[in-house]
């Protein structure tokens, strides 16, 4: 019975990527899935390159500068990385060993050119890592069509439990695995499974693709609307703007950054906490990191000035319009303590 529902749940997972599910790897989350990764990409090409953008995620970058020398793209004000900039580097047979393009942002929420960045690097023979965590759930992602070689998956981003996810390895793609003493998930992952979070990565996707994908195409209208909504009332209050792409199609649905002149984040995060209001400054995965966000510095943005905002499928009107009634007064009130 153990194997029989971890089998299905690995067909649900497939089902909302759009894979077959013999390339679906459980893990115990995405920071495990890049690391897998790079891991494999770099045993297969010892002392090549690692391609990234400064934008990627903390796991991606110091996965990458812990196992091989790394080449950075460059980014626009928004974030996006120009498919052009790859050209110098994919040299065919002397090229990197990896590439590294995330969907979308986890910080900003910019969408990158995924499809052009994976298309270049299948042509020139190079492999390519997408980190697919912001968007999976969010997004319809089509990974089958895409034809990334990796790409990582994270279920407690689109309300699945935290400790499991996935590495999706194209089919006929061999790399050594990250973690070995066993042939569990056919000698890719070593390990017992955690069939319990498997199960519950399952349903979450199951809940997601059922009626032809309608609830997952709901969310994501819901989600637009309400950042969209946060949004409007946050640059209503003076020196508040947005950071990132100004076009909505641009960015996920559940996600908006914003810059807030004249105050630093954190006293805004938590002003908001104390009416009852969840916000970060930066990324979730570096709130309590001293530094300043290295996705804003590329950007070019004020790094300790930015504020995150999310939403998903348990956040309500009700949320929405707390956030609205509460953001101006905070703000007002910190700048007011600066005289």
């Amino acid at each position: 019975m153990v194997r029989a529902a971890l089998e299905t749940s690995r067909e649900e997972v497939a089902g909302l990527l759009g894979v077959s599910p013999r390339e679906v790897v459980f893990t115990s989350g995405a920071t495990e899935a890049v690391n897998a990764a790079v891991f494999g990409a770099t045993r297969a090409r010892p002392g090549a390159p690692v391609v990234l953008a400064s934008v990627e995620h903390s796991a991606v970058r110091q996965a990458s500068e812990r196992l091989a020398p790394v080449v950075r793209l460059p980014v626009d004000r928004h974030g996006t990385v120009d498919p052009g900039s790859l050209d110098e580097v994919l040299v065919a047979g002397t090229g990197p060993a990896l590439v590294h393009c995330q969907w979308a942002n986890h910080e900003v929420g910019t969408l990158q050119p995924v499809a052009e960045i994976v298309a270049r690097c299948r042509s020139a023979g190079v492999l390519v890592h997408v980190d697919a965590a912001m968007a999976c759930g969010h997004l319809d992602l089509a990974l089958g069509d895409l034809g990334a070689d990796l790409v990582s998956v994270s279920a407690h981003k689109f309300g699945g439990p935290p400790g499991v996810g996935a590495l999706v390895v194209r089919r006929g793609l061999r790399l050594d695995p990250l973690i070995v003493g066993g042939d569990q998930e056919r000698a890719r992952r070593a390990g017992l499974e955690n069939v319990a979070g498997i199960v519950g990565f399952g349903a979450a996707c199951a809940a997601l693709t059922a009626d032809g994908g309608r609830r997952r195409r709901d969310e994501e209208a819901a989600a637009r609307h309400w950042t969209g909504t946060l949004l409007a009332a946050a640059t209503a209050v003076e020196g508040v703007a947005l950071v990132g792409p100004p076009d909505p199609d641009r960015r996920v649905p559940h996600l908006v950054c914003l810059g807030v002149d004249g105050v630093e984040a954190e006293p805004v995060v938590l002003g908001l906490d104390a009416a009852g209001l969840a916000v970060h400054s930066g990324s979730a995965c570096s709130s309590e990191a001293l530094e300043p966000s290295p996705v804003l510095e590329a950007m070019g943005v004020e790094a300790n000035r930015s504020l995150r905002l999310s939403v998903g499928w348990s956040t309500t009107d009700e949320d929405v319009a707390a956030f609205g009634g509460a953001f101006g007064p905070v703000v007002a009130g910190l700048r007011a303590l600066r005289g």
